[in-house]
């Protein structure tokens, strides 16, 4: 290979690693700040592992070229583009590799007999790609294979206090309360996800139960078929707050 093809191939390369970096790191915030649909920004994630891919093959042919000694300029070039092609690599297979370990569900539940119901956040549910009903047996049977965990708590504490000690874990948690109502023991708030943006809605739920309360709680996704165990995730945080 001639020396000048051999330098465009280097700058090509790095151009491709580059690029992949600033796929794979401005996909969730530029989709956070509204400059494009989340389709597009997990689009641009999912893209940006395969330009990585074939930069890092190249990268990896380039350093290779190296040991040729009259090949050795720029040697610079090739390298920091396998590093690049890695770095960017690296959040997608982390997705994957997650998706792959969780249930394919957004809807999550303590209560998957009788789910907590939306009420004060029904409007936004009405308007979201994933509406507001519960997914029926089906979810309930992968919920109960991926997350057995998931269980109503029961507090020794009476309702109002239950209530009480459930908003405070919720406003802890960042979420943003859009109602909350002691006498009927219901909780709604909506949570941001860091990275995304996306917005995940739940309810919390406390009944009587004995002397005490049983608190139930639902967190389900706006959009998206898999939460990728965020709504596990955060209604098991929510719980241990309780305890």
């Amino acid at each position: 290979m001639a020396a000048r093809p051999l330098d465009v191939t280097r700058l090509i390369t790095l151009i491709a690693a580059v690029l992949a970096v600033v796929m794979v790191a401005a996909g969730g915030p530029g989709t956070k700040l509204g400059l494009w649909s989340w389709q597009l920004g997990l689009g641009m994630v999912k893209w940006s592992f395969y330009i990585a891919a074939a930069a890092a093959i190249s990268g990896l042919a380039l350093v290779i070229l190296l040991l040729v000694p009259k090949l050795r300029t720029r040697a610079w070039m090739p390298i920091l583009s396998v590093v690049l092609a890695v770095v960017a690599m690296t959040p997608p297979l982390l997705l994957l590799n997650t998706a792959k370990s969780v249930p394919r569900i957004h809807d999550v539940t303590t209560d998957t007999v009788d789910p907590p119901a939306f009420v004060a956040l029904m409007e936004e549910r009405r308007k979201c790609p994933n509406g507001f009903a519960y997914g029926g047996a089906a979810i309930a049977v992968q919920q109960r294979a991926g997350y057995p965990d998931i269980k109503p708590l029961v507090m020794k504490a009476p309702p109002r206090e239950a209530v009480q000690r459930a908003l405070d874990a919720a406003r802890s948690m960042g979420w943003e309360v859009v109602a909350s109502d002691a006498s009927t023991g219901r909780i709604e708030a909506t949570a941001t996800t860091a990275w995304f943006g996306f917005k995940d809605d739940i309810v919390v739920r406390v009944r009587p139960e004995g002397e005490g309360s049983r608190v139930d709680i639902r967190s389900m996704s706006r959009v998206g078929l898999s939460d990728l165990g965020a709504n596990a995730a955060r209604i098991q945080v929510f719980l241990s707050k309780l305890t």
